[in-house]
């Protein structure tokens, strides 16, 4: 079974900057792709961004595209997550969750294996 720990959350102000990061136990796959998505209060989980096994490819949400990077060090089996220009509407849990598929996906049913999650506030 594949565990997922996020890390990195926290409070931060409009135009900020946080980075995430999703350490993985060693997957016994030969192919994933990693994901992260978002969970605000009263609203469903949102994709927020994803990238495949080789790293090659990435996918985003057009909410975040050009602000949020996500890249991965396969050495340290760990995805990140770069949020810079954070607005208040990034405010949500974050969830990172690993898929069995060699391409982006971004839809949750996709997913396998699911975090705990990371608060990420952005407030003045």
């Amino acid at each position: 079974q594949v565990q997922l720990l996020e890390s990195g959350g926290g409070l931060v102000q409009p135009g900020g900057s946080l980075r995430l990061a999703c350490a993985a136990s060693k997957f016994t796959q030969d192919y994933y792709a990693i994901g992260w998505f978002r969970q605000a209060p009263g609203k469903e989980r949102e994709f927020v961004a994803c990238i495949s096994w080789s790293g090659r490819s990435t996918y985003y949400a057009d909410s975040v595209k050009g602000r949020f990077t996500i890249s991965k060090d396969n050495a340290k089996n760990t995805v990140y997550l770069q949020m810079n220009s954070l607005k208040p509407e990034d405010t949500a849990v974050y969830y990172c969750a690993s898929a069995k598929s060699s391409v982006v996906v971004s839809t949750p049913l996709e997913y396998d294996y699911w975090g705990q999650g990371t608060q990420v506030t952005v407030s003045s």
